[in-house]
Parts: C-alpha cells; sequence; structure tokens
C-alpha cells in the first residue's frame, strides 16, 4: 500500500498517516509543523523559520532544541514511514507533497480553526491565511504538478560493515556513517538521508535494490571495514542505487582509533568526492539529452554547476538550465535566486550586452524568489550580492546578508559576500572575519575557487598580502578564468614588490582577457574609486595594463 499523509487544513486540523495502518497525528504542534510544510513553497522550511514560528524567539539553542524534539517525537510514531515522508538537514524540512492529500476545504470551517499555538509569529501566519485562503484553498482542490517535482538528488551512506563480532569496528562503521551524512548535509543540492535511517536499513539488509526501494535515493555510499597489520584499513564504495553500478571505490587507513582527526578529514574528502561525482554526473547526463528530457533534479544542479566552471561556453550553457528550472518549477524560491546570481556573474564576468537591462533581470529575479519564500536565506544573500555588485547599494546589501544570517547563522554563502562588501568598506578586518566563518561553514559543493577568491580581497583590505597571494593562487589553481582572481594577484604581489611577477601576473590576464582596462575597471566596479579600488589601479598600472 502506498504511504501518504491526509491533512485537514480548514475546519478541525486532522493529520493521519495512510500506510499499512492509519496512524493519528495527535500533538498541536506536530500537526501545525506539518500544516506549515503542507502549505510552503515545495514543502520546504528552514528550521529556523519552523522554530521562530512555532516557538518564539526564546533562542537559537532551546528553539532548536524544542523542532529536534518534536520531529523525534514524529519520527518514533510513523517509524519508518518518516522518511517517506520528510527529508531533513541541517538548515531545513521538507515534507513531501507527492504523498500529501487534502480532505479537506473551506466549506468546513476556517483555517487551522482548532490549533491553539499561542506563539504571535503563528498566529499571525494562520491571520494572513484566514484573510486570504484563496492560495490553500487552490493547493486543496489540486497540487500543482511543478510542486511535486524533486529538485534535489537523495543520497545517503550506510554504516560500514565488518566480519565478525568486533564492538569497537561496528561502533567506528557508524561513526563513518553519521559523519559522513553530517558533510554531505552541507550540500544544498542534495536531499540527504538521515544516518538513522540507514543504520535501521542496514540492519535488516545491505541489498541496493531493497535499500532503493525503501530509502527512495539516487545514490548510496557503503563499505567494509577491516583490520591489517598497521591499523583499519576503510574501503569505500559508491553507487548509483537504481542500478546498483559501483561508481567508484576509495579506501583511507586509521592507525590509531584513540586519534579520529585525520579519519574525520578523510570522511569529509570522500564525501566532497560525492558530492562532486553527483554534480559531474548530472551535467553529464543533461548535456546528452534534449533540455526537454532533463530531469528536474538534474536541472538546477547542471546550472549551478556549470555556471561555476572556466568556460564562456559552460556559463552561457547555464542559463538555459537555470531558465527552464524556473519554468519548471516556478514556485521555488531558489531556481530564482540562482539565475538572479547568473545575471550577476554576467555583468562581472564582462560578458553582458546590455548592463542595465541584466541588472534589472537580477533585481526581477531576486524580487521573485522574495516574492515566493521571504525567509529563504539563499535568495535574500543573492538579493544582497545584485545590490552590492551591480547597483552599488551597499547599505540595502548589508540589510539583506544580516537578514540572511538572522533565518539562517550557517549560511555560508551570505557570511562569504558579507565579507566583500566589508573589504569594499575598506573595513579589512571584519572582512577576513566574515570570510574566515564562511569557509568554516563552506558547502562541498564544487566551487570553491570562488571562496578563495574573494578571501584574498578579504586580506588585501586587511593589508594582509602573503595571504591574499596564497588564496589567489589557490583559487586560480582550480580555476583561471576568474577575472578578479588575477587582479587579486597582481595587487598583492605588487605591494609586496614583487614587480616582475605583477608583470607576469597582469600578462596572463591580458591572454584571457586581451581588450581588459584600467577604464573598464574604473567603469565597472563599485569600489574603483575607494582604498580597494585604488590599489587594484594603481597595481595594474604599474604592471603594465593600460
Amino acid at each position: 500500500m502506498a504511504t501518504f499523509l491526509e491533512i485537514a487544513l480548514f475546519g478541525t486540523c486532522a493529520v493521519r498517516l495512510k500506510a499499512r495502518d492509519t496512524i493519528e497525528i495527535r500533538g498541536a504542534k506536530h500537526r501545525a509543523l506539518i500544516a506549515i510544510l503542507a502549505t510552503a513553497p515545495m514543502g520546504r522550511r528552514t528550521r529556523t523559520f519552523l522554530q521562530n514560528t512555532l516557538w518564539g524567539y526564546s533562542g537559537y539553542d532551546c528553539g532548536h532544541q524544542n523542532l529536534r524534539r518534536a520531529l523525534a517525537d514524529l519520527r518514533k510514531l510513523l517509524g519508518r514511514e518518516f522518511d517517506t515522508l520528510f527529508r531533513t538537514t541541517n538548515t531545513d524540512v521538507e515534507l513531501d507533497l507527492a504523498r500529501l492529500r487534502f480532505i479537506s476545504d473551506p466549506s468546513a470551517g476556517a483555517f487551522l480553526e482548532d490549533l491553539n499555538v499561542v506563539e504571535k509569529d503563528f498566529r499571525k501566519w494562520v491571520a494572513a491565511i484566514r484573510e486570504n485562503p484563496a492560495q490553500v484553498k487552490t493547493l486543496c482542490q489540486s497540487m500543482p504538478a511543478a510542486t511535486l517535482r524533486h529538485s534535489r538528488p537523495s543520497v545517503t551512506m550506510l554504516p560500514l560493515g565488518h566480519l565478525g563480532d568486533d564492538p569497537s569496528l561496528k561502533a567506528l562503521g557508524d561513526w563513518i556513517g553519521e559523519q559522513a551524512c553530517r558533510v554531505l548535509s552541507r550540500s544544498r543540492f542534495l536531499s540527504v538521508i538521515s544516518h538513522l535511517s540507514g543504520r535501521a536499513m542496514a540492519e535488516k539488509t545491505t541489498v541496493v535494490t531493497e535499500v532503493q526501494k525503501t530509502l527512495g535515493v539516487d545514490f548510496l555510499t557503503t563499505g567494509f571495514l577491516r583490520r591489517s597489520a598497521s591499523g583499519i584499513i576503510c574501503d569505500i564504495d559508491f553507487l548509483d542505487a537504481k542500478s546498483g553500478q559501483i561508481l567508484w571505490n576509495r579506501n583511507f587507513q586509521i592507525a590509531n582509533m584513540s586519534y579520529l582527526d585525520d579519519a574525520a578529514m578523510q570522511i569529509e574528502h570522500i564525501a566532497r568526492t560525492v558530492a562532486k561525482s553527483i554534480s559531474d554526473t548530472a551535467i553529464a547526463s543533461s548535456r546528452m539529452q534534449p533540455l526537454n528530457d532533463v530531469s528536474d533534479q538534474n536541472l538546477l544542479i547542471s546550472g549551478v554547476g556549470l555556471m561555476h566552471r572556466a568556460t564562456i561556453r559552460d556559463f552561457l550553457k547555464s542559463r538555459d538550465f537555470l531558465s527552464e528550472a524556473t519554468s519548471r518549477l516556478p514556485n521555488l524560491a531558489e531556481t530564482h535566486a540562482w539565475l538572479a546570481k547568473w545575471y550577476v556573474l554576467n555583468v562581472m564576468k564582462g560578458y553582458t550586452m546590455d548592463q542595465k537591462r541584466d541588472t534589472q533581470l537580477a533585481i526581477d529575479c531576486t524580487a521573485k524568489a522574495l516574492d515566493l519564500d521571504p525567509e529563504s536565506s539563499l535568495s535574500l544573500t543573492i538579493d544582497g550580492f545584485a545590490h552590492n555588485n551591480l547597483v552599488h547599494d551597499f547599505s540595502t546589501a548589508d540589510q539583506r546578508f544580516e537578514s540572511a544570517l538572522d533565518v539562517n547563522p550557517n549560511e555560508s554563502l551570505a557570511w562569504l559576500l558579507r565579507g566583500s562588501l566589508k573589504a569594499f568598506l575598506n573595513d579589512g578586518e571584519a572582512a577576513v572575519s566574515s570570510n574566515q566563518q564562511a569557509r568554516k561553514l563552506s558547502p562541498i559543493d564544487p566551487f570553491n575557487y570562488y571562496y578563495d577568491s574573494l578571501a584574498s580581497t578579504a586580506y588585501i583590505a586587511a593589508d594582509d598580502f602573503e595571504n591574499a597571494l596564497v588564496y589567489a593562487n589557490r583559487s586560480l589553481t582550480t580555476n583561471d578564468q576568474h577575472l578578479s582572481t588575477h587582479r587579486a594577484k597582481i595587487t598583492a604581489l605588487h605591494f609586496m614588490d614583487r614587480r616582475e611577477e605583477a608583470r607576469t601576473a597582469a600578462e596572463e590576464l591580458l591572454r584571457i582577457w586581451p581588450s581588459y582596462s584600467l577604464q573598464h575597471y574604473e567603469r565597472s566596479h563599485p569600489v574603483s574609486q575607494e582604498k580597494l579600488g585604488r590599489r587594484a589601479l594603481k597595481a595594474m598600472a604599474a604592471s603594465g595594463i593600460n
């Protein structure tokens, strides 16, 4: 029997699990939590939004614990069906709208008539819908096809197996699986099935087809532990869960069970490799198909992945994927936010044929994203990015970054771009501090060159030219087509009195962009007349750029 949730939003709020057995969800805040997700774009809300709406502004830790407890209650009540219905990350909670059935309409009574949740934000949210119930009424009548689509590939890591009955190996295998899931959950492009579900699954079976059928994952990471003379060998397999094909194998060694820092670094490397493999697979598949045949979950990951690659061909192709994503998933705020970022980068990279038009399109896209989800930390961040780099409205940009971090203190891109803004405002200390926080929270998605590039700019603002050069070189190793990184390298070398190397770096910039000039920089860069900009102009002029 198919698993789905029945929910009555009008009159008495009733929520029932319909599976092999019917289970009634009775807790007021548990029902309220599900109602909020059921009416959210793509069934997804940030943890911060849920915490503040249902438990008020009682402090991050208190709200965090309350939400965790509510989700744990639902997991205990629903059992293994919880992971069929819900997907959770460290930043948001998502309800699978394809498994939702609405069983009431406004004729049954007021919206959530019997839910007496006292928190101010919840009452305001209910009152706004009662004042204009048309949108929720439409949901109850029919669910638009676009909202039933999943925009993210799903993945999990099972605990690593072992031979015999060695409790230390069992604990280690479980810890590796848990750590890998935590690292993978930092990706905004993956839906990570919880480690607890993976553990429960591994206790029953590790047959790939059964795991795929039960957990609904697209990709699966598993492996085995074995002892050797020099320590413990960890063999890791990454599989396509639908076909069972092993995509790659990695192994690493743990020499000392009492010192696991090195193992944690290896696990992070493996998780990054998993994320990159999923991205590369999506892009390769998307390139081989007509646009109409590309799956929804591959559209967004391909669009964002290609947007951050080095060649202009990849960058221009990414717009096709992102535009298609906004057409297919019009109610998903992040599709519009990523398309806005494309327009910002199109101007910054110097590819635009109409800067005024692309600037307006970027602002229009972020406005659409924030209309759909005012609490989207990504949309707030990209809107700040557009105001900072295109509109040159630093005050509004700062407000957007602060709002994004209020919603989600772990939004690494907001910290990163806030650091860039602080560098523009000649606050080198704050620029470096924000950049370091961004790097601490750095996502595992494969565009870290951008974090390195903006780190270089932050260190220039802080007069630390040695570190500026280190990060510029590291960024260029990954992507040598990012103009501002070349500019940062020239500036760092010039102010370190390494003038010959600065001239060589300038020649490299002109080799890639032969028509680049000081006039172009003065005309297009938001802080060309500020301290940071004047330094760049002085360094480029002394290094042979006219």
